[in-house]
């Protein structure tokens, strides 16, 4: 073989190993009961904070301790544990994104995004 044909090789498998290791890194939006079985595998699951349930957090005690209950569009609902400060209009959001794994029971979340509609609504509304 000549150098070009091995280089060509060696570039190609590269090619291939970078996919693979993306396509590892990709995750689709899971309810919360496909996520409980799927336990200790990293999902994204989007959902509701239930607000008649208590929400834990208290930034004298733990300002890197947020607990809530969340419940999903099928009306599945878990125990949320976020292990850093709680996001800014927490309670307002209408949804959150979050990302994390199952673990006993518990969603133990690494990281959430707030979904709120009010700053989606075009201005037209707004003057109504």
């Amino acid at each position: 073989m000549k150098k070009i044909h091995i280089v060509g090789l060696v570039l190609v498998a590269l090619s291939i190993a970078a996919l693979i290791s993306f396509l590892g890194d990709m995750s689709t939006y899971d309810s919360i009961e496909s996520a409980q079985k799927k336990e200790g595998r990293f999902v994204h699951i989007i959902a509701k904070v239930d607000t008649t349930k208590p929400i834990i957090y208290d930034p004298i005690k733990d300002p890197n301790y947020l607990s809530f209950t969340a419940v999903d569009s099928l009306g599945s609902f878990t125990q949320v544990v976020y292990k850093n400060s709680r996001p800014t209009d927490f309670e307002k959001s209408s949804r959150v994104v979050m990302k994390g794994a199952m673990q006993n029971g518990t969603f133990e979340c690494k990281e959430i995004v707030l979904k709120c509609p009010s700053k989606y609504k075009d201005e037209k509304s707004n003057q109504l």
